[in-house]
């Protein structure tokens, strides 16, 4: 179905609002040029070692663009993330989206130490994960973007917040789009962001339900197409193999382009919150219709919405830190 020139238009004037409008949580106070005194060679250090560490294994690119949307959604983009449990912190690597499933945080360490070395004290761990998602993606082909810059390291973490704000897999749109909400993400965020899932891999028991048992009737999700699933089964059983991967997106798992969208129209989006973005709503259904048409326009998008999320609620001026280690806080 055609799109209608009016949705075209608003979508339009969407990507090419000024970013500044896109800034509700204190956008004002991050800017790209906040380290170029203080530690003038911080970007080349984060480029170069995330570099080193997609070459070796491309699924990193993912992991590090995941770790960046994972901490803005808890608490702001605020490092809380890479925070190891202590006497006083539970660590949100412990909760149920992130147990087993984010990784990365060897690749945060090596930059962290060499920027410690390079300018001490000065560039936050925060930041790193921001820098770390842009180069990722342009790494396996993906949009550049800006990346606004002065976030600080938060105190503490947050395995609450972690288990109850990150859509989950099995999470209906209408829960997706809440929890979009509440962090000041529209519709335009929520598709465009999504199609981060045009890398990288999940599960088995993420999305075993829609092989095995959809709705509970023992039947399989019927907007999967039947041999796409079938070729699930044959590494995901109704029991073991839970933590057996698959690509997100089967047709280019290790680059960054539109494919993502053009397999949910196919039924064949792996996750029931990716495929549900094409069935479950006419505006979001218009949205994968569109980016599945328009790589560029996709990435125009996506270039925007992630520097809305990258501005969730951050600490600047004097309040949290800049943690010397991003795994403990300085006072430890």
């Amino acid at each position: 179905m055609a799109l209608s020139i009016s949705f075209l238009m608003l979508l339009t004037a969407l990507a090419l609002s000024p970013l500044c409008s896109a800034f509700p949580h204190g956008g004002p106070f991050l800017f790209p040029q906040f380290y170029d005194r203080s530690c003038p060679k911080a970007h080349e250090i984060v480029k170069s070692i995330v570099a080193k560490a997609v070459a070796k294994e491309a699924r990193m690119a993912a992991s590090l663009l995941r770790l960046h949307f994972h901490d803005c959604f808890v608490k702001g983009c605020d490092a809380s993330i890479l925070l190891d449990s202590s006497k006083t912190i539970v660590s949100e690597k412990m909760s149920v989206p992130n147990r087993n499933s984010v990784r990365g945080f060897e690749v945060i360490d090596e930059i962290k130490s060499a920027l410690e070395k390079a300018c001490p004290h000065t560039v936050s761990c925060a930041d790193i994960l921001a820098l770390a998602a842009r180069d990722s993606t342009v790494l396996v082909g993906g949009p550049y973007w800006e990346v606004p810059l002065g976030r600080r390291d938060s105190l503490g973490a947050s395995i609450q917040g972690s288990n109850n704000h990150i859509p989950a897999p099995n999470n209906t749109l209408q829960t997706i789009i809440t929890k979009f909400k509440l962090k000041g993400l529209d519709l335009v965020d929520l598709v465009a962001l999504s199609g981060s899932h045009t890398i990288g891999q999940s599960r088995c028991t993420s999305f075993r339900q829609r092989l095995y048992n959809q709705t509970g009737n023992g039947l399989a999700d019927f907007t999967l197409d039947p041999a796409y699933a079938a070729s699930l089964r044959s590494r995901c059983p109704r029991s073991g193999g839970d933590q057996n991967l698959f690509p997100l997106d089967l047709v280019s798992p290790t680059k960054f382009d539109n494919h993502y969208f053009k397999n949910l129209v196919a039924k064949k989006g792996l996750l029931s919150s990716d495929e549900i973005l094409f069935t479950n709503s006419p505006a979001t259904k218009k949205l994968v219709e569109l980016y599945a048409a328009n790589g560029e326009l996709f990435f125009q998008h996506f270039a925007r919405s992630i520097v809305k999320m990258g501005n969730i609620a951050p600490l600047t001026g004097s309040m949290g830190e800049i943690r010397k280690n991003c795994r403990k806080v300085n006072h430890a």
